[in-house]
């Protein structure tokens, strides 16, 4: 049943009115912000790329602003208890989350989140990328990504290739390069990297796709082969290893990244602030500076296109998933 037009008007000036009363709140808001310690959650055990990444946040936005940053690790559920907890805290600027490459993939390959990871949330910056480091076992005769592919498109030999698990970045790497590449590899799961890496120097699997930090000691002493990184161009800490993408398949990039996300409904003004810091953090001469120690590259950029990125990556890994029928374990 339509309302009659006389019922409207005050109905629409009623919302303009509170619009405008939003507006000034979320101005006041950004103003006075941040008037306490703000906490990170970090939906994973300490240690690692994320905790190096938070502490280096922490140390710039309490430089900035003289209030602490709390790092609350929660780790679990490959990233979802301390995901969902996020989701559910104010949207006041005061609970921040640290999201990553899992963060896109959990949205299908969980089909029953206790959160929307698009609905849920609001991307505010990204922080890092890096590439992994497609790496064999030098038992294995293949000096180049097309030698490899040659001989398992041949099935000269079975392939098996080891991840930190079932849905890690290492593991959907390998998917999408099979589906690219047109050829077949076993997927071994372990519980963490460092388990699947020391397999692969034994040669009791033959394949992997680490982080660049994790693998490229072990290949510059000639326990790993290495050949290719996985991103959309050469890495800084390895320049002379080819892409995945310059070694035959072309269009492949899959990149470990790193970024920073608040509640839904978090005000606008807020978020506008808490991107020009973390902007500037990830370009500040230290931050940046250990971040490349890290194997990261520091990223920056505004809240919109960061929106954009998260929702591409949901969107890019829903298909490697169906494509493949993963299921969560």
């Amino acid at each position: 049943m339509a309302f009659p037009v006389t019922r409207s008007k005050p109905r629409l000036g009623a919302l303009c009115f509170l619009l405008c009363l939003s507006a000034i709140a979320g101005g006041h808001a950004a103003e006075n912000y941040p008037a306490k310690a703000i906490r990170l959650i970090v939906p994973f055990g300490a240690g690692g790329p994320r905790d190096v990444q938070a502490r280096l946040i922490g140390a710039h936005l309490n430089k900035v602003w003289g209030q602490a940053l709390i790092i609350d690790n929660r780790g679990g559920a490959n990233g979802i208890i301390g995901t969902e907890l996020a989701a559910r805290a104010d949207a006041d600027g005061y609970t921040l989350l640290m999201i990553s490459a899992g963060f896109a993939v959990n949205a299908t390959l969980y089909p029953r989140l206790p959160y929307d990871s698009l609905r849920d949330f609001a991307p505010v910056a990204p922080l890092s990328s890096g590439p992994g480091l497609f790496v064999i076992t030098p038992a294995l005769p293949y000096k180049t990504m097309g030698d490899l592919i040659e001989a398992a498109r041949a099935r000269r030999t079975e392939l098996f290739f080891a991840s930190a698990g079932t849905g890690a970045p290492s593991h959907l790497a390998g998917e999408l390069f099979k589906l690219m590449a047109h050829i077949n590899m076993t997927h071994v799961p372990y519980k963490g990297m460092a388990a699947g890496i020391t397999d692969v120097v034994a040669g009791r699997v033959q394949i992997s796709i680490p982080t660049i930090p994790g693998a490229l000691p072990l290949a510059r002493a000639g326990k790993l082969r290495a050949l290719a990184v996985t991103g959309e161009k050469r890495s800084p800490a390895a320049p002379e290893i080819p892409t995945v993408a310059e070694s035959g398949v072309a269009g492949y990039a899959a990149t470990n990244w790193y970024g920073i996300a608040v509640p839904a409904r978090t005000p606008p003004s807020i978020i506008a602030k808490l991107n020009a810091q973390l902007n500037l953090a990830t370009h500040e001469g230290e931050t940046r500076e250990r971040l490349l120690e890290i194997g990261m590259e520091p990223e920056g950029g505004g809240s919109a296109a960061f929106s954009g990125f998260v929702k591409n990556e949901i969107g890019k890994w829903a298909r490697v998933i169906k494509a493949t029928g993963l299921k969560a374990e």
